[in-house]
C-alpha cells in the first residue's frame, strides 16, 4: 500500500532556497538550545537524517559555510567556539514576530490612538464650535476667519466666539511595558518545556515594540531567587535555573523601573508557571515550596496593592492549570485590579498580543 504524507501548503516555500529553507530550522533550533550553535547543528544533522531535509548538490557542510559566509554565526578558531552574531539574535525576534503576531511593518511615529481626545501629534480633518475650557492652541484660524467673513461680511471683518472652530488632535498613548519572565526550575518540569514560549513570546513583543512603537518602552525581567533585567538582544539565551519562585523580587525591580519612566501609562506583564516559593530577607532566603505560603503571599499581595496606588496594572499570564495556583492568582489580581489568564502553552503569545493590543486603544488614567 502506498502511503501519502500531507502537509499545509505554502506557496512561498517552492521559492526559497536550500539554505533559506535550512536556515529557518536552525532559527527555531537556537530558541530551543538557547543560543547554543552546536547542540542546534547536531539536532539539525539529525533532522537531515531522518527527513533527507539536504541532497547530494547541498548539504550540511555547505549550510554550514554559508552560515559563516552570509555573517549567522561567527567561529573562533582559537577558543574553539561557534556564536550566533547580532544578525541572527534580530532574526530569531523578527521570526518569533513573524510567528506570533503575524507580519507587521515598522511605523515611523508609534500608532498608540484612543479614543480620547488631547494634545498630540495626529491632528483631526474634523473641527468643531469654540467651547468653554478649549485652548488658544486649539483654535483653527483659517476656519475661524473664514466663519467671520462668512457670518460677518469683509468690509466689516470681526471674530466673535460663535466664529471659532476648534481642531482637535488625537491623542497618541505611549506606553512603558515591564515584562517579567519565571525562569524557576518548574518551567522545564515534568517534561513540558514552558521557558521556550516565554522566551518566543518576549522576543515577539520585544520586536513588536521596537519596530511598530518606536516610542515605547519595553524592559525584560527574570526572576528566580533573585530577579535581573536582561537585554532583548540576549533573550535568545535565557535559561531555566535550579531556582525558586521569587516574585516580590521580581515585582520590586519592575516596580524600580517603571518609576524611572516617564509615560503616563505603564503596566507589567508577568508570565509564570506557578505560585510565589521564596522571599529574600537579609542575605538570606526563605523559601518554601509546599502549599501557599502566608507570609510570601502576603508581600505579593501588598506590591500588587502599591502598583494599583501607583496605577500600573498587572497582567498575569500563568501557565499552569491547578486549582489552588487560579486561587492565589485570582487573589492577586482583585488586589491589583489587573487582568489574568490562564493561557496554553500554544495560545500564550496570542493572548499577550490581544491584550497588548487592546491596551492601545485606552489611556490608563
Amino acid at each position: 500500500m502506498r502511503l501519502h504524507h500531507f502537509s499545509k501548503y505554502d506557496p512561498n516555500e517552492n521559492n526559497k532556497t536550500s539554505f533559506e529553507k535550512l536556515l529557518d530550522i536552525f532559527m527555531q533550533l537556537l530558541t530551543y538550545t538557547s543560543g547554543d550553535v552546536g547542540e542546534a547543528l547536531s539536532w539539525l544533522t539529525e533532522l537531515d537524517k531522518e527527513y533527507n531535509l539536504t541532497n547530494d548538490e547541498y548539504g550540511m557542510g555547505d549550510f554550514i559555510e554559508d552560515l559563516k559566509d552570509k555573517g549567522y554565526i561567527d567561529e573562533n578558531k582559537q577558543k574553539g567556539e561557534i556564536k550566533i552574531t547580532p544578525k541572527t539574535e534580530q532574526g530569531i525576534r523578527k521570526r518569533s514576530l513573524e510567528e506570533i503576531f503575524g507580519k507587521l511593518k515598522k511605523s515611523r511615529n508609534g500608532n498608540h490612538q484612543t479614543f480620547k481626545p488631547g494634545n498630540g501629534d495626529e491632528i483631526n480633518p474634523e473641527t468643531r464650535p469654540f467651547q468653554f475650557g478649549d485652548t488658544l492652541e486649539q483654535i483653527d484660524f483659517t476656519e475661524s476667519i473664514r466663519n467671520a467673513q462668512i457670518n460677518h461680511g469683509v468690509e466689516s471683518f470681526m471674530m466673535q466666539e460663535g466664529d471659532l472652530e476648534i481642531r482637535e488632535t488625537d491623542f497618541k498613548t505611549q506606553t512603558s511595558t515591564v515584562l517579567m519572565i519565571d525562569i524557576s526550575h518548574s518551567m522545564i518540569l515534568y517534561g513540558e518545556d514552558r521557558i521556550t514560549p516565554a522566551k518566543k513570546v518576549a522576543m515577539a513583543l520585544s520586536e513588536l515594540i521596537t519596530t511598530k512603537y518606536p516610542k515605547d518602552t519595553i524592559d525584560i525581567v527574570v526572576f528566580g531567587n533573585d530577579a535581573w533585567t536582561v537585554e532583548i538582544k540576549d533573550l535568545p539565551y535565557l535559561q531555566v535555573g535550579p531556582y525558586h519562585t521569587n516574585t516580590v523580587a521580581g515585582l520590586e525591580l519592575a516596580m524600580d523601573i517603571l518609576r524611572k519612566r516617564k509615560n503616563p501609562n505603564k503596566q507589567i506583564f508577568m508570565i509564570t508557571d506557578g505560585k510565589p516559593t521564596c522571599l529574600k530577607i537579609g542575605k538570606r532566603y526563605y523559601k518554601n515550596s509546599f502549599g501557599v505560603d502566608r507570609r510570601i503571599l502576603n508581600r505579593c499581595m501588598n506590591l500588587a496593592a502599591q502598583c494599583k496606588k501607583l496605577k500600573i496594572p498587572i497582567t498575569t499570564f500563568m501557565i499552569a492549570s491547578d486549582p489552588y495556583l487560579q486561587k492565589f492568582v485570582t487573589e492577586f489580581t482583585e488586589t491589583n485590579n489587573g487582568k489574568a489568564f490562564f493561557a496554553s502553552l500554544d495560545r500564550l503569545g496570542a493572548f499577550i498580543f490581544k491584550d497588548f493590543e487592546s491596551g492601545k486603544r485606552k489611556t490608563v488614567y
